[in-house]
């Protein structure tokens, strides 16, 4: 024994155990003394709040994706995986094996992202059976459906990977859809949820009013807003082209463009309503004044300088009524002559030109309304602003602006939210009119509103006329800027017009913006029978009264028949009497492209029940 163990190789075990345990000893003591470490608890889930219509018909919706994602080193036989689920993920398997095989290095890579949770759910069964668990991974991301597609993107706009708004109300409302939670918050935070000032009904039937006028005039673009001018709620907000929401990534720039918000543009002869106004309201002229229109307004300034307007027609002597009537440049620039130039700027800011309405939408233009200290005024500035020219707006500035004139002379402003409730329905904010100070007298408002129905019933705006409904209206017509050459175009145009419903008792401000119209460009032609349809589907959706209209008794129980669940098998089934929620989950699927149209319950579809299921096709299914 003592042969075998040697002093020492024992004495040398003994130190090495001694400096094992004093080390230890010593990291024991540190670790026990020192700053001890946080563990940052986990976040507490932020479920985003939904954004809906005035009537609680969703618009936004909380759902979930999915980033599909494998360690590429770790996949046994790439070409047996790609092809077990590549049908579920609609991806080719050659793509998927060839792109594990050229990342065989990489320690993670994604195969897609933002997949369904059917798609999970089907993947997850895949890998359960394969026993691929452990080189497979899904990372859950916040995401949004939006079940009418493309009706009102721009207002409703659209969120990010990240859960944050990247336009739109999902942009200016985010802290409220989605509040940052407390340090301390262990709950899941729910977001509040955004009732929208629109009505997703009125709106799908305007949109397809405005979709049908851009067919027709080959317009590059169409803005169509219906407001209610008594409170400032925008019932209907349409910018056409629109992108898709559930396809955002797809959209074009031109898709993306929130045109009545941000675009600015020189509005013509439709702003000739706010410059006799001021003229009016200022004592400048009277209703009884006449100018006579010889069809061009020339004039020599005191340094030389010689200003020419000229008209369509020779008008001869005109008021303001049958200047407006027949939208006479001559008369409209004989008038500015007689308004002092600041008491005529002052009445244009008043009406909210030259400033954002401040609605609930970023990156609102402010316009452009020039001063006698700016370098590009001159001794026409005056005479060619009050025809619409050398001032730009924005379509809602018009809608704002046309508040004063049907609310007796008192601006209102414009909003898009109509409330706020939390999970539970009680409310947080509940709008209120915001009615701005007085710019008009109520007796010019008054009368303006009588010119316009003069313009309407006989007027440039005649093609806008109800019969039934009393209609006050202006058209306009005005020559786009050339980017190209500079000055005006002479084939761009842009033509609007104006509206405003009942004149007896004014409830609806209607407005329609045409741009680069193709052939016909006079806005009386192309702009105001467009108004008059719109009108129309809004008199009827409102309920408002038309004269000699019939009455119908009913006893108000409707028998609806009840449909079973939707199977979607190797044909396609029979839709029809199927509500809009049974169609929903169709919306989530990416072998086939579902597109509805209209509110209620399906009454046409194509392709007709019966024809076999091919892969990407397009289902249209018509909802009243």
């Amino acid at each position: 024994m003592n042969l075998f163990f040697r002093k020492w190789g024992i004495i040398l075990v003994f130190v090495l155990l001694a400096l094992g345990f004093s080390l230890t000893y010593v990291k024991f003591v540190s670790l026990a003394l020192g700053p001890q470490k946080q563990f940052k608890p986990r976040s507490p889930v932020v479920e985003r709040g939904s954004i809906v219509d005035r009537n609680g018909k969703p618009l936004a919706v909380q759902t979930n994706f999915f980033h599909f994602g494998i360690t590429p080193k770790l996949v046994k036989d790439p070409d047996e995986f790609a092809e077990k689920v590549c049908p579920i993920l609609d991806l080719d398997p050659e793509e998927i094996a060839t792109k594990i095989r050229a990342s065989e290095t990489a320690s993670f890579i994604y195969i897609k992202k933002k997949i369904s949770q059917e798609q999970y759910d089907d993947l997850s069964k895949i890998i359960l059976e394969n026993r691929w668990v452990n080189f497979t991974r899904f990372d859950k991301i916040p995401g949004r459906l939006y079940p009418e597609n493309n009706l009102a993107s721009q207002l409703i706009g659209y969120m990010g990977d990240d859960g944050i708004g990247l336009s739109g109300i999902e942009y200016s409302q985010q802290l409220t859809l989605s509040p940052e939670p407390d340090a301390d918050a262990k709950d899941t935070i729910h977001g509040e949820n955004v009732y929208l000032t629109i009505d997703a009904g009125l709106q799908y039937k305007l949109q397809k009013i405005a979709l049908d006028a851009m067919d027709k005039t080959q317009a590059e673009s169409i803005m169509l807003i219906a407001a209610d001018c008594r409170n400032g709620e925008i019932l209907s907000y349409i910018n056409l082209p629109s992108a898709n929401l559930n396809e955002y990534g797809n959209a074009t720039v031109q898709e993306k463009i929130d045109r009545a918000s941000i675009t600015a543009y020189e509005p013509g002869s439709v702003f000739k309503i706010f410059s006799v106004a001021s003229f009016l309201d200022s004592a400048s002229i009277t209703s009884d004044d006449s100018f006579n229109c010889d069809g061009i307004y020339q004039r020599k300034t005191t340094r030389g300088e010689t200003i020419k307007i000229t008209c369509l027609e020779h008008h001869g002597w005109l008021n303001a009524r049958t200047a407006l009537k027949f939208s006479c440049n001559d008369a409209l620039a004989q008038m500015s002559e007689k308004i002092d130039t600041d008491e005529f700027l002052s009445y244009i800011r008043r009406f909210g030109f030259g400033e954002r309405t401040g609605v609930e939408l970023p990156s609102e233009t402010r316009g452009s309304v020039k001063n006698q200290n700016d370098k590009y005024w001159s001794a026409r500035s005056k005479p060619t602003m009050s025809i619409g020219q050398e001032i730009s707006v924005s379509a809602l500035q018009m809608v704002q602006a046309a508040t004063a004139i049907a609310n007796h002379g008192v601006l209102v402003k414009p909003t898009f939210i109509r409330r706020i409730c939390d999970i539970d329905g009680k409310i947080k904010y509940e709008h209120e009119p915001n009615y701005g100070n007085r710019v008009l007298r109520s007796s010019t408002a008054e009368y303006l509103l009588s010119c316009m129905e003069t313009t309407a019933r006989s007027g440039t705006g005649a093609r806008a006329s109800l019969g039934d409904i009393s209609i006050g209206v202006k058209t306009g017509t005005a020559q786009m800027a050339d980017m190209v050459n500079g000055g005006y175009s002479t084939t761009d145009f842009l033509s609007n017009c104006i509206a405003i419903f009942p004149v007896e008792n004014p409830q609806i401000i209607l407005y329609i913006v045409v741009q680069k119209a193709k052939g016909e460009t006079y806005a009386g032609r192309i702009v105001a029978p467009v108004i008059a349809s719109a009108a129309d589907e809004i008199i009827d959706h409102l309920g408002i009264s038309r004269d000699d209209a019939a009455s119908l008794e009913h006893s108000g129980l409707v028998t609806l028949k009840e449909a079973g669940p939707i199977k979607l098998g190797k044909l396609i089934p029979d839709f029809k009497g199927h509500a809009k929620r049974d169609l929903l989950p169709l919306l989530g699927r990416d072998d086939l492209k579902v597109v509805i149209q209209g509110e209620g319950w399906v009454v046409d579809q194509n392709p007709e029940p019966g024809t076999p299921i091919q892969e990407n096709m397009t289902i249209e299914l018509f909802l009243e």
